[in-house]
């Protein structure tokens, strides 16, 4: 066949394909997507491989980066960090013990919580928040008064309260690629988030075991920055799902002044953690570059 006739066929087929893609995505959700990054940083931007970010200074409230902030993406488990939000707001006693039921043996895959377990509510949202225990999250729900149902009302009323535009939630755990907000939003969650001291401490635990059956079992936290000496993380939460991508939301300080990172989108594995330690050293030098500009304005 001749090669520019197979060359535009297979063009007119893959465009053909892309349309009925297009076509055939579910209303109301976004297409996940890599957008072109910055192979090298610069003043004006650290070079991030996730496809949205937001750097926000909290000290005053100045947004240092930003990248397609204001687009709702898919969440994947930063989700529990509204989910364990208004668990705390709902005065639910965290030493009650409650039991994982049938209800949780089919949500997400890999777990280690085994129908019949039994834990406190404050086990249970310590692994969600840790580890992002997805049958933890659902026992949290379930267990919210009026089931996941009064749950999931809860978390877009706490949504609306907070400013969160454009957030939608439909499940606690989030497995379901409708649970979205942009990175702007998910700046409000994480500081309400971090106003509150047991999210603080669940979500910033390196490692916590937990009595299934007769067995303990010990669970290790999903980012591995929070055991790092050099980090100083107020609360995290990382999330994953295909949709998603790998994304990670932190309250951290750097040259001792409060940030929040939101990340979302990454598609390497370990590339959310990277783009971290990247806003970090972009951050570092931004503010050394401000400050001695600023004492030079000064002398002058």
């Amino acid at each position: 066949m001749n090669r520019v006739r197979w060359f535009g066929m297979t063009t007119a087929v893959c465009l053909s394909l892309a349309s009925f893609a297009q076509a055939a995505a579910p209303t109301g959700t976004t297409q996940r997507a890599h957008l072109r990054y910055s192979s090298r940083p610069s003043p004006t931007d650290p070079a991030l491989r996730s496809s949205a970010a937001l750097v926000l200074d909290i000290s005053n409230s100045s947004v240092l980066y930003a990248r397609h902030s204001d687009v709702a993406l898919p969440i994947a488990s930063i989700t529990k960090l509204m989910t364990a939000l208004v668990v705390m707001e709902a005065g639910q006693p965290l030493d009650e013990m409650l039991r994982v039921s049938e209800d949780e043996r089919f949500v997400g895959k890999g777990s280690r919580l085994a129908p019949g377990t039994q834990l406190s509510r404050g086990d249970l949202m310590h692994l969600a928040l840790m580890a992002s225990e997805n049958r933890a999250a659902h026992a949290l729900g379930r267990n919210y008064p009026g089931g996941i149902a009064a749950c999931v009302i809860a978390m877009n009323a706490k949504a609306r309260e907070l400013g969160m535009s454009s957030a939608r939630f439909v499940e606690p755990t989030g497995l379901s690629d409708e649970n979205v907000a942009s990175p702007e939003d998910l700046s409000k969650l994480v500081m309400a988030a971090a106003k509150v001291a047991e999210i603080r401490e669940f979500s910033t635990d390196s490692d916590f075991a937990v009595a299934v059956g007769r067995h303990l079992v010990r669970y290790r936290n999903t980012d591995s920055l929070v055991s790092k000496a050099d980090w100083n993380i107020v609360v995290q939460k990382t999330g994953y799902i295909h949709r998603a991508g790998r994304c990670l939301v932190m309250q951290t300080v750097i040259e001792d002044r409060p940030v929040v990172i939101v990340l979302l989108n990454s598609f390497g594995k370990r590339t959310r953690v990277a783009d971290a330690r990247r806003v970090r050293r972009w951050v570092e030098a931004t503010m050394v570059a401000h400050d001695t500009a600023t004492a030079t304005a000064a002398t002058t």
